[in-house]
Parts: C-alpha cells; structure tokens; sequence
C-alpha cells in the first residue's frame, strides 16, 4: 500500500510537533510538510500531499484537492468547521487522530457538514439533558425514546456543531441560551 503523504498546517509549533509525532509513529504516512500558515504551505509544498492537518482558523482557506482535518484547539463557531473532512481537537487519544486521517482520505470535503446548522427541537431537547449530565438509557427514558435514537440526536448533534466532547456541547448550550447555567 501507498504510504499517504500529510501536511501539518497549524500556527501553534507544540500543537503542530505533537500532531506529527503520533503521525510518524504510523506505518501508512509521511509527515512531508509542517509549516505555521496557508502561505508557507504554498510556498514550501515540495510533494503532493494526499491530507492535511489544519487549525480552524485556517479551514477556509483553499489547499486545493488536499483532504483537511481541522484542528479544534478552543470551542470554534459551526460555520468556521465548513471544509474541514472532520476534525480533531486538544484532547483527541492517538487512536482518534488515526481514525481522522482514514475518514480525511476516504470522505470528500464538501460532504462532512449540512448546509442547516439548526438543531431540530428534538435535538435540542438531547443536547439539554447531554450538558445535564444525563447518560443516554436516562436521555431515552426521559423523552420516551430508544437508546439508539438518541445516539442518533447526539450524532447529528455532532455533526452540526462539530464539537464532539460533552463539556464543548455544554458550553455551546449555555451561549445558544438553550440551557441557564444554573440548572447544570
């Protein structure tokens, strides 16, 4: 198998080294490429590049047919995660930093996220009981749901607001004023 060529792009050097340490700890990639901005990555780009990790701040900007992967370093707006194939964060375990590179190869960029951010009632009726604390067998049993239609809210949750950890969704329904931070 072609080992895939990855392109670090991503202001922070410690956050940037630390990406390309568990990325050349992988049989399947090269690190070709670790720079601070779009700019330098046009300016130094020596090879092709199959995927690339990317700060939010510059997920916009065009790479070309460069898969991204955003990189979540604070809580970051849902349109900033438009063109990113998924995103890791801070807190990602080095078996999510593999699974993004495999789906930021496999899936398209302009196909990850909805053009409707909105959440459905439903789903903020979730996202409520989720920044309350409640698993989800409670979540299921309080909204006279299954379990699995739960995990499907809480997936598109996710994948509307591109924040994946229950502490982000908390703090993203507290300044959508779904939810008073006195009731957490």
């Amino acid at each position: 198998m072609k080992r895939l060529k990855v392109a670090i792009i991503e202001p922070s050097l410690i956050v940037a080294e630390g990406i390309e340490a568990v990325v050349r700890r992988l049989a399947d990639y090269d690190v070709v490429l670790n720079v601070r901005t779009v700019a330098e990555y046009h300016l130094r780009r020596c090879a092709d590049v199959d995927v690339a990790f990317v700060a939010l701040s510059h997920a916009h900007e065009e790479l070309g047919a460069v898969q991204k992967i955003g990189i979540q370093t604070s809580l970051t707006e849902p349109d900033v995660v438009r063109g990113v194939s998924t995103i890791v964060s801070l807190y990602s375990t080095e078996e999510e930093i593999v699974k993004a590179l495999g789906e930021g190869v496999d899936t398209p960029t302009t196909t990850n996220f909805s053009d409707s951010h909105e959440l459905s009632e439903r789903e903020r009726d979730v996202l409520v009981l989720v920044a309350k604390g409640y698993t989800n067998k409670e979540i299921a049993s309080e909204l006279f749901i299954s379990p699995h239609t739960v995990i499907s809210h809480r997936k598109n949750i996710v994948h509307k607001t591109g924040i994946r950890s229950v502490a982000g969704l908390t703090v993203y329904a507290v300044l959508n004023k779904l939810i008073d931070s006195e009731q957490l």
